[in-house]
């Protein structure tokens, strides 16, 4: 599957260049007051975000939401004239400031334009795409096909699978057989018609896409089948739950979350790691050889694989990547020690936040061997790979941290990671971060 993750940054900074480029041509007085300039920004960013704006669904186009596309230009429009009449110093007559606004509306309409229509050429291209198939055929087959099948939408029709053969060139087996087509075929998401399955099947396909990370869409009938992160979509009029829609899968969301990163990620790098690092070279050098860095391959977004960074807070040994830190485990070294209590140990991640492989709050990345062993011995596992690692987590401050004794802990923060994607909100990660910080200072048991 393709995806565009920079569509809705672009959009923001176009957005953004389109406002300030018209007020610093047509109004240039206005760029000789710093608090101007930070008004019309800020006021426009938050706009968008209370009116939920800048979230692009596959299905949407030009004409989708245009009612809330002229709910943004009078809110905006009111805030623009809100700050002329604070103004000390009037620079143009009201008529022209009427004309300068209007020009504003009319280029964000034309980006509008413009923007869907050259997705939608992307599309046609090839690009941005969804592989998907059916599970079950009953008559809303036909009416959900009509979508996929719609060049510009960027669905990739593989076929459908049902306990009833049939000699169409899209039936691609009984339902038993889709759980390896999908592994073998790259399919992105499911779509399952309920009425065509026994609650066992539902329940197996539940499973199985939660365990692959496939994104399964139920088409419901009457069975009882519920999570916290369903949503409802409807494709032509007929309605398909999403089993797992979470907060933190919203494109807005990833810019913001991605925007606070980058900020705070270079804040530590800048004012923290840019003095300790030198320090801690010299202390952990002078106690035992080896490198300053201890880097490991771990299992990020989507698992794929990216190397973790920590200070080394242990002696140089053939099994530090696979075997975890326990109790008084005779590897660590005095400074190590140090630096693991306090979680000093952990600062140079925020480089790979910075980066772009870990956040900042999410679930903590895993050892590749752990992955593999967990992926296939606790369910629901690797939905915490719908999200990028973080550095702290939910689970973490709840005191599920470091080693792994009983099958009750890994259990449970996986049980946390989840409910963490499903509830994500960036008041919930700021509260995350206090409490971690929190935690540091006065020291955790676990912390070994």
């Amino acid at each position: 599957m393709q995806k565009s993750v920079f569509i809705i940054p672009i959009s923001i900074v176009i957005h953004l260049l389109i406002i300030n480029g018209c007020l610093f041509l047509l109004i240039p007085e206005i760029y000789l007051n710093l608090n101007y300039i930070l008004y019309y920004n800020f006021s426009w960013l938050l706009i968008t975000y209370s009116l939920d704006f800048y979230p692009t669904g596959r299905k949407e186009r030009f004409m989708t939401n245009f009612p809330k596309l002229l709910q943004l230009y009078m809110v905006y429009g009111l805030a623009y004239f809100a700050l002329l009449g604070a103004m000390q110093q009037e620079f143009y007559s009201f008529n022209y400031h009427i004309s300068v606004y209007f020009i504003i509306c009319l280029l964000l309409f034309l980006y509008r334009w413009m923007f869907y229509w050259m997705r939608s050429r992307y599309r046609l291209e090839g690009g941005n795409f969804r592989n998907v198939m059916v599970v079950g055929r009953d008559k809303n087959l036909k009416k959900i096909r009509k979508v996929f099948d719609e060049p510009d939408l960027g669905y990739r029709y593989m076929g459908y699978f049902d306990n009833s053969p049939s000699t169409s060139p899209t039936y691609l087996g009984a339902i038993e057989n889709c759980f390896q087509y999908a592994l073998n075929n790259q399919v992105d998401e499911i779509y399952c018609m309920v009425s065509k399955l026994s609650q066992d099947e539902l329940r197996n396909l539940i499973t199985f896409a939660d365990n692959n990370l496939k994104k399964l869409k139920i088409i419901p009938d009457n069975k009882e089948i519920f999570t916290r992160a369903m949503s409802i979509e409807l494709y032509d009029n007929v309605p398909v739950l999403n089993m797992r829609r979470t907060p933190i899968e919203g494109q807005y969301a990833r810019t913001v979350k991605r925007a606070f990163d980058v900020v705070f990620s270079s804040l530590v790098i800048l004012f923290l790691l840019s003095w300790i690092t030198p320090i801690l070279y010299i202390l952990i050098k002078l106690e035992s050889p080896g490198p300053l860095y201890f880097k490991q391959q771990r299992n990020g977004v989507n698992c794929k694989v990216f190397w973790c960074h920590k200070f080394r807070s242990m002696t140089v040994s053939s099994d530090a990547h696979t075997t975890m830190a326990t109790k008084n485990d005779a590897r660590v070294t005095k400074i190590g020690k140090f630096l693991r209590k306090t979680s000093i140990d952990e600062l140079p991640q925020f480089i790979d936040v910075f980066l772009g492989h870990m956040s900042v709050v999410g679930p903590r990345p895993h050892m590749q061997r752990h992955t593999t062993e967990y992926g296939s011995s606790v369910d629901k596992y690797l939905v915490r790979h719908f999200a990028k690692p973080g550095i702290t987590g939910l689970a973490q401050v709840k005191g599920y941290r470091g080693e792994i004794i009983q099958k009750a802990d890994i259990v449970n923060r996986v049980r946390l990671d989840i409910f963490y994607l499903e509830k994500w909100s960036l008041l919930l990660d700021l509260s995350i971060i206090y409490q971690t910080i929190l935690n540091a200072v006065k020291g955790e048991e676990k912390a070994y």
